[in-house]
């Protein structure tokens, strides 16, 4: 402490911002080192979550496949990217790829297209999805399937159909978007939770076994995103639930999202979670003391039937 005497608190403050700053241009040179050139595929890149994945890693020089089920949207989105030039980094055009994850015999075909692009894949993203609003009582059995195949066996179809080439390649990174209902299940979100739960699970037992192989696997679990994955939710009959919640306007901006999957990338960061304080202690809570967390839920339940 004898060396800060006389120091004012002015310059001591500038330099931890100056510091900050620094680290801040590091980290994002090194992303840039890791992703330009690289050819990365992202699943539900027209719009939300995707959409601005698209922006980051365009920015930071990466060769772009961007896979999606609306063409129009995803020609939209390679016609702004091409607008957006980067002085310090190398930007390319995009190539798209149009298909439904759930559409289990076009994933294949997809991989196929998916692979034309440009001959290999270095970075896989997972990130289309769907969510889900219902009480089990009244959702059909068809719409706990459909949530299923969209958000895991579309995934991991597309995720084993590459697989082989990143394999033999000895090189690659997988991220698949997961959320905090893959760690922990609330009311009402049975078909999106029991969807996520089985990612995490799947992913998890990728990353050990194609360790070996030099590959990397990511799985990123968000809370809550201001985007519209609530509006687009199907409920137990099927049809949309259409209303932006609070959680979800109150959620995380894509764009700061977007910026921690790149970073998962840049740091081959195996499991990253990206929620607030109280979601994060009930993730611990429902490992340490379950027993706690289930009367928390089922109150929760009740709230929001009477809601």
């Amino acid at each position: 402490m004898e060396c800060l005497k006389g120091v004012g608190l002015g310059p001591l403050a500038a330099g931890a911002v100056g510091l900050l700053v620094l680290l801040r241009m590091i980290q994002k040179a090194r992303g840039q080192q890791i992703v330009q050139d690289k050819v990365v595929v992202i699943t539900g890149a027209s719009s939300g979550l995707g959409k601005e994945c698209a922006r980051v890693f365009h920015a930071a020089g990466a060769r772009l496949i961007l896979c999606g089920r609306d063409q129009t949207r995803l020609q939209e989105l390679v016609e702004e990217l091409k607008t957006l030039t980067n002085s310090e980094t190398k930007t390319h055009t995009p190539c798209m790829v149009t298909f439904d994850l759930s559409d289990m015999d076009r994933v294949t075909k997809a991989a196929e297209d998916i692979l034309k692009c440009h001959g290999h894949v270095d970075i896989l993203i997972n990130n289309a999805g769907i969510s889900f609003r219902g009480s089990i009582l009244e959702t059909h059995i068809s719409v706990q399937r459909n949530v299923m195949e969209t958000n895991y066996f579309g995934p991991i179809a597309l995720t084993q159909a590459i697989l082989p080439f990143l394999v033999k390649r000895g090189s690659g990174h997988i991220v698949v978007i997961s959320s905090v209902q893959g760690k922990i299940a609330i009311p009402y979100r049975s078909a999106y939770a029991a969807s996520k739960h089985a990612t995490q699970a799947y992913f998890d037992c990728l990353r050990a076994e194609v360790e070996r192989f030099g590959l990397h696997v990511s799985v990123v679990s968000p809370g809550y995103i201001k985007t519209n994955l609530s509006v687009n939710a199907v409920t137990g009959t099927g049809s949309k639930y259409g209303v932006m919640d609070k959680t979800t306007e109150a959620g995380s901006d894509p764009v700061d999202v977007a910026h921690a999957v790149l970073k998962a990338v840049t740091h081959r960061q195996k499991d990253v979670l990206l929620a607030g304080l109280l979601p994060t202690l009930a993730v611990y809570l429902r490992t340490l003391w379950p027993s706690v967390f289930f009367k928390l839920m089922a109150s929760r339940s009740k709230k929001e039937k009477k809601d």
